[in-house]
């Protein structure tokens, strides 16, 4: 068994979003798999088609999500068949949120789902390195006191595992029923989002 001590040191850091991810969904119901997929793609297209008439470019959007499966009822009801398809929008501008919104219930109306948005910072890279020496700092900081504690010294850094995270500070979300009327004036904030780093470091005794 190796000697030293083993200690978990965390960082954490906050970061500005930049960039802003909404999932719309198209679902339709039909006699046949044949009818509900051709619905599907034709909301589909006409969605994409609005989003894009608002300026979001091709490579910003992406399908995420597709579905086709039986619609199932009471055991005698009318076999049913429901498609979907989930797309995600990703753009640089956090508050054009209602106007994408609105577009795209403009194309197919209550066909539409909001599945969900999140704010994130695209590169990490910096908001991960500060984390890193936050985390170790405090491991080291943990480790020389065990080790005081235990009448020995620190040597060498033998082992790291890092474990990673990330995070919104005031988690967004909306929800929008699918009979209900859409809500235009919907505003939303970005808040601040958390880049976390723990370590677990071994440190041999000197």
């Amino acid at each position: 068994m190796d000697t030293g001590v083993s200690v978990i040191g965390s960082g954490q850091v906050s970061g500005t979003p930049d960039v802003l991810r909404v999932s719309f969904g198209v679902d339709q119901v039909a006699p046949d798999v044949a009818s509900a997929v051709a619905r599907v793609g034709e909301q589909t297209d006409a969605v994409i088609a609005a989003l894009r008439g608002h300026g979001i470019e091709e490579s910003q959007l992406g399908t995420s999500a597709v579905n086709v499966y039986q619609d199932y009822k009471e055991p005698d009801a009318t076999p049913a068949y429901r498609a979907s398809h989930t797309i995600t929008v990703q753009t640089r501008d956090l508050i054009g949120f209602g106007a994408l919104l609105n577009a795209a219930v403009d194309a197919v109306g209550n066909s539409l789902g909001l599945h969900g948005l999140q704010f994130d910072i695209e590169d990490k890279s910096e908001l991960l390195t500060r984390a890193r020496e936050l985390a170790f700092q405090q491991a080291k900081e943990k480790a020389g006191q065990l080790a005081a504690l235990s009448g020995y010294s620190l040597g060498s850094v033998t082992a790291i595992s890092e474990t990673r995270g990330d995070f919104p500070i005031h988690p967004q979300g909306v929800s929008l029923g699918m009979g209900g009327a859409y809500d235009s004036a919907i505003n939303i904030t970005p808040g601040d989002h958390i880049v976390s780093v723990s370590l677990e470091v071994h440190f041999a005794w000197a």
